[in-house]
């Protein structure tokens, strides 16, 4: 029985999640890893992950956005691995963002902005213009 209430008090905090995010647009909770990924078009934006403190929004930051995070004294994703503490560019969502989707409405086009960001192709010194083949 125990289980059966946090699989639904879980699946309840993803579609609260999903409504505070919904200013970005329609957003999607999966479960994803022991907790849910949320995403919207298929990028991911945020995760609902217990590092240990309960169920938390994590925001996807990008390098511009991770300054606002701290600014803002968020706490970035961290985890660990064999003992060695690892992070990914999430940050929690600030306490006053989780009162409603207007709060939560900038927090949430950085973190649309991040995965987007993310999405995008990284430039690769090798798409320079081949010189094999002209004429010279």
């Amino acid at each position: 029985m125990v289980d059966f209430f946090m699989a639904a008090h879980l699946n309840e905090f993803a579609q609260y999640c999903c409504e505070l995010l919904s200013s970005a647009g329609p957003c999607v909770a999966r479960r994803m890893f022991g907790g849910y990924g949320i995403s919207m078009d298929g990028l991911t934006l945020a995760l609902l992950v217990d590092l240990g403190g309960g169920e938390r929004l994590w925001l996807k930051a990008n390098q511009e956005s991770r300054a606002v995070f701290e600014r803002a004294g968020c706490e970035r994703f961290t985890y660990l691995v064999k003992g060695k503490p690892k992070s990914m560019n999430y940050y929690s969502a600030p306490e006053e963002a989780m009162d409603s989707s207007e709060a939560m409405a900038s927090w949430a086009r950085l973190s649309l902005e991040a995965a987007v960001e993310a999405r995008m192709p990284t430039k690769v010194a090798s798409k320079k213009p081949s010189r094999r083949g002209s004429a010279g």
